[in-house]
């Protein structure tokens, strides 16, 4: 009788191609899971560059943001500047129109005679007149316009002094206001009359020789009555207001 034999060869077999089939899949298993992990970590790089750039983006944007507010504020303060300056430059030209005016105001008054040379003073000694000389002396030739140093009214004209006495010959007594009086004497002709107004400038008599005169010259005189002994010195006054004598 034949022992019986059974053959070990096909179970190995079965054995080897299950463990072959399980390293097969550990292997893919393996591959996979590395890849997934190669994956996210990709994921997670552009993930954090993207982050990056978007805060570099917020970065520029707010410097831009501020970029604009600083230059805003450069323009804003360039202009205040420039709106000072021009309000000073304003003040500074109303200032000069101011004084300008002032000066012409003052300037408005001129001396009597165009072209002349001073001859006796205010306030002089002489055996012309009894007192101290009332007032100053334009040396000219007969016949010089005279002249009215200032807008006025005429209060006094004629001969013995308009009123005031033979030594000053014809003379006229112009009221300028605020207690101001203008007198002229000696005078070869009187021009105006008693009562009519003469602006700056306006001929109102010739120059002469009459009355207490010993040569021909215009006797001026600024008063703050019409009458005689209220005169002040007459080239102080008129520099005073800007003449230049």
């Amino acid at each position: 009788m034949f022992e019986r034999v059974t053959s070990r060869f096909p179970r190995t077999s079965a054995t080897r191609t299950r463990a072959a089939v399980l390293a097969a899949g550990l292997g893919t298993s393996v591959v996979l899971g590395a890849g997934v992990a190669a994956a996210a970590d990709n994921t997670a790089a552009s993930g954090a560059a993207g982050a990056v750039q978007a805060q570099a983006a917020a970065q520029a944007k707010a410097a831009e943001a501020q970029a604009k507010a600083v230059q805003a504020q450069a323009a804003k303060a360039q202009k205040a500047a420039e709106a000072k300056k021009a309000a000073a430059a304003k003040a500074a030209q109303a200032k000069k129109a101011a004084k300008a005016a002032a000066k012409k105001k003052a300037a408005s008054w001129i001396d009597p005679v165009k072209s002349y040379k001073l001859s006796a003073s205010f306030a002089q000694n002489g055996g012309m007149w009894a007192h101290k000389h009332s007032g100053q002396d334009y040396a000219v030739p007969t016949g010089t316009p005279v002249l009215a140093a200032h807008g006025g009214t005429v209060v006094k004209a004629g001969g013995n002094g308009a009123g005031d006495g033979p030594a000053y010959g014809n003379a006229i007594v112009i009221k300028h206001g605020n207690k101001t009086y203008s007198q002229y004497a000696h005078l070869s002709s009187v021009n105006v009359k008693v009562g009519q107004v003469v602006k700056t400038g306006q001929k109102i008599a010739l120059s002469g020789n009459t009355g207490n005169s010993s040569g021909p010259h215009l006797h001026f005189e600024i008063r703050s009555t019409p009458n005689y002994g209220s005169a002040v010195d007459p080239v102080k006054f008129l520099r005073g207001k800007g003449v230049t004598v």
